[in-house]
């Protein structure tokens, strides 16, 4: 089996294949670590809580998801969760507890029970990263190949998944073009947030899955569905296209009571919902937005300076807020909405089953129904676990025998790295938080003049090209779907509308076009 990603969704499909005897073979783009995983400061949701209930846990999840979730895979994501994380704690993660021993439960955005666990405060991901990496390495038949960048999935003269062609990076050099032979491919290659100049992802979160997926004709869905986090630290002059990863603020913080605050120090959350700085992401994002829009500014406030042991309690969060020169403990923390977690990707059904036989996906490079229009706080790490297992079951089935490769006929090409920059600037200025039908035209067209120049085949370029894969998608289904709802807000259509309940599926056709049809809900 080939695995391709190396975080929470990728390690554990691994762990659970080794589990069924099958030898595993994992590549990761940089680092086993250098995925979304370890930057995950908030927690994984389930319900732990003896007075919680799976139900409530899937209406929180429905609600968010604005009428856009598969109510089946949200079963299947709330109902197996709790014995996902135990399987998390069986492999090493250490969460927070309380004194007595038991798991320490908090609340987050959307939710109306405490049911987010933790580790070391706000360093979750990490945490989960370490546990996963080390039981990985326990295991002599997990390979793993690091600095190897996917390129495209290898089939065989049926039509089935088979492999995938790689480039793999040597000391420092660039070695070329490889393969890796399988008889399944799991794509678990995390999100495309570097498609914005301003995003919480990794450097390595360029949708080299989805792009991937789409060149081999499979089915993508809800790419248009894109979270902004609504509180990343604003960096003032050291963001922008190209800069750095924006540090995240978790809602975690909110979540034990700072306030959301305009320049003049008043709360604006209050009276838009019941939820307050705790509503779901997208109704918190496009609050700060207003504000900003309406007082002219780049970002608002979190005031957590009535919060006591700000500093033990995130320390995460404040050593980034000081290494950016804020003080949480006595200063007002900046923040501003930024590009944080991809709703759509892949399409599969509930055992991670793409529309290419033989080839899975799962993690955020996967559209499993989950998230519908808007994903709840802490339900992606959750829905990595569970459904990462769901897929090698079915893998460990009915596996059929190794196939060969089918030739692949005409290379495809690839664009300048030169593109990313101005890319990510027309993708946060045109179908970012606010879009209209008038800024996805221009950044279609700008997508489209960039597309028009040549590069030698290189990691960069590879990326590039991925990159405007993925953004091209994003804008022509954002572009399409004419209303608003969850994380994708068209100002010249304010309203959910019920003829728009339904999903965009995207795919290229062999021509290079691409297609999109229409699926009600």
């Amino acid at each position: 089996m080939v695995v391709v990603g190396s975080g929470i969704a990728g390690l554990t499909c691994a762990l659970h294949l080794r589990e069924a005897g099958l030898h595993v073979t994992v590549v990761t783009k940089v680092n086993i670590d250098d995925g979304s995983t370890r930057w995950a400061q908030g927690g994984i949701a389930a319900v732990l809580d003896p007075l919680d209930t799976p139900q409530a846990h899937a209406s929180d999840t429905i609600v968010a998801g604005v009428g856009l979730c598969d109510r089946a895979a949200v079963e299947v994501l709330v109902v197996e969760g709790p014995a996902r994380v135990r399987e998390l704690i069986r492999w090493g993660t250490q969460f927070d507890r309380n004194s007595d021993g038991s798991l320490m439960l908090t609340r987050e955005g959307g939710h109306h029970a405490n049911r987010i666990i933790h580790a070391g405060g706000d360093a979750t991901g990490a945490e989960v990263q370490r546990a996963l990496h080390a039981a990985v390495g326990r295991d002599p038949w997990i390979r793993m190949v690091e600095h190897a960048l996917v390129l495209d999935l290898l089939r065989d003269h049926a039509g089935r998944a088979c492999g995938v062609t790689l480039h793999v990076l040597g000391e420092g050099s660039e070695d070329g073009v490889g393969a890796v032979l399988a008889r399944a491919v799991v794509l678990a290659t995390g999100g495309m947030g570097q498609i914005f100049a301003s995003t919480t992802n990794p450097i390595v979160s360029t949708g080299d899955g989805v792009a991937l997926a789409l060149r081999a004709g499979a089915v993508v869905t809800d790419v248009e569905f894109v979270q902004f986090h609504p509180t990343a630290l604003h960096l003032g002059g050291a963001a922008g296209a190209g800069g750095p990863q924006q540090p995240l603020v978790s809602e975690a913080l909110r979540g034990e009571g700072a306030h959301l605050v305009d320049g003049d120090g008043k709360r604006f959350m209050l009276g838009q919902h019941d939820l307050a700085e705790l509503a779901p992401r997208d109704v918190v994002a496009k609050g700060i937005h207003r504000v900003m829009l309406a007082s002219g500014t780049d970002h608002v406030y979190l005031d957590g300076r009535h919060l006591p042991n700000i500093a033990t309690r995130f320390p995460t969060i404040t050593a980034s807020c000081r290494a950016a020169g804020v003080d949480p403990v006595t200063e007002l923390i900046p923040v501003a909405p930024a590009a944080h977690y991809a709703s759509g990707g892949v399409r599969t059904d509930l055992r991670g089953r793409t529309s290419i036989e033989g080839l899975y996906a799962c993690g955020e490079a996967a559209c499993t129904g989950v998230h519908g229009a808007n994903r709840l706080a802490s339900n992606s790490l959750l829905e990595g676990l569970v459904f990462a297992r769901r897929i090698a079951e079915d893998i460990s089935t009915d596996l059929p025998p190794q196939t060969e490769p089918a030739p692949t006929g005409v290379g495809g090409w690839v664009v300048p790295t030169q593109v990313r920059e101005p890319l990510q600037r027309a993708m946060t200025r045109g179908a970012g938080v606010l879009r209209s039908r008038a800024s996805l035209a221009d950044t279609a067209a700008e997508l489209l003049e960039l597309g028009v120049d040549r590069a030698s085949p290189r990691t960069d370029t590879w990326e590039a090209t991925n990159l405007l894969t993925v953004a091209s998608a994003l804008v022509a289904a954002a572009s399409r779907r004419e209303e608003t709802r969850g994380c994708h807000w068209r100002e010249d259509f304010p309203d959910a509308r019920p003829d728009w309940l339904g999903h965009l599926l995207a795919r290229v056709e062999p021509d290079g076009s691409l297609t999109q049809i229409w699926e009600p809900a």
